[in-house]
């Protein structure tokens, strides 16, 4: 017990008094700005392509929108996000000459990542709609974009809900790969205070413990708005 109150003591010596808590301050505030801005990334992109996988196959240029669509899931599903990361930020990002940021890098290529799962997730939401939805838009003049966009995604929208919020926690927890392109995540901060205090054992619980807590907030946050969302239903 003494050994680690003395762990504890180097800990929080370290986090106080050599400013150790900037560190990890900058690290929570580029998780969370990743993950937030990755979440909204993934969702106009999931939207999107799940729109085009489900609108009727009519022509040539929708089909091959679909098979483009197709080929970006599988290709975002099929290969680790950290490879993604890498590929981009060492191959793509020097080939095309372009300087982007390291966390910037990790909105763009979550964000791309996380459409290619919310559009399926999306395009489950669509087919559970009832079809009459769309038909009572269309018998009312309304276009077939014009349908779905105001009538049949916001529908989907509340039926997916829960599917997007574990999509965002899982977005948080995925964020601790970002040291591999060299963003100042959490992982990134506890690990430069174990490194310089040469003690791991306090900083790494107090991550586990941060990640816990996101966890908890962002899943009571979702259940509200499941809550309001029923509310609203019934008082149609």
């Amino acid at each position: 017990m003494q050994n680690f109150d003395k762990k504890i003591e180097v800990f929080y010596n370290y986090f106080i008094n050599h400013d150790g808590y900037k560190t990890v301050l900058l690290g929570l505030k580029n998780t969370l700005i990743i993950a937030v801005l990755g979440l909204i990334i993934g969702i106009v992109i999931g939207t999107l392509i799940s729109a085009v996988r489900v609108v009727p196959k009519n022509n040539s240029f929708v089909k091959a929108l679909d098979k483009i669509g197709v080929f970006y899931v599988s290709l975002f599903r099929g290969t680790p996000i950290v490879v993604q990361l890498l590929v981009f930020y060492y191959v793509l990002m020097p080939l095309l000459n372009l300087h982007i940021n390291s966390v910037t890098v990790a909105v763009i290529v979550f964000g791309m990542n996380s459409g290619a799962y919310i559009s399926e997730i999306m395009r489950a939401g669509i087919l559970s709609v009832d079809p009459g939805q769309m038909e009572g838009g269309r018998s009312v003049g309304l276009s077939y974009a014009t349908t779905m966009m105001k009538i049949v995604i916001p529908q989907a929208v509340k039926n997916i809900l829960p599917t997007l919020g574990n999509e965002f926690i899982s977005l948080i927890k995925e964020t601790s790969v970002v040291s591999f392109v060299g963003a100042t995540d959490l992982y990134v901060a506890f690990n430069r205070i174990g490194s310089n205090s040469y003690e791991f054992m306090v900083p790494y619980l107090v991550m586990a413990l941060i990640y816990i807590i996101l966890v908890v907030v962002i899943s009571m946050m979702i259940k509200i708005m499941e809550r309001s969302l029923r509310k609203s239903d019934k008082s149609l």
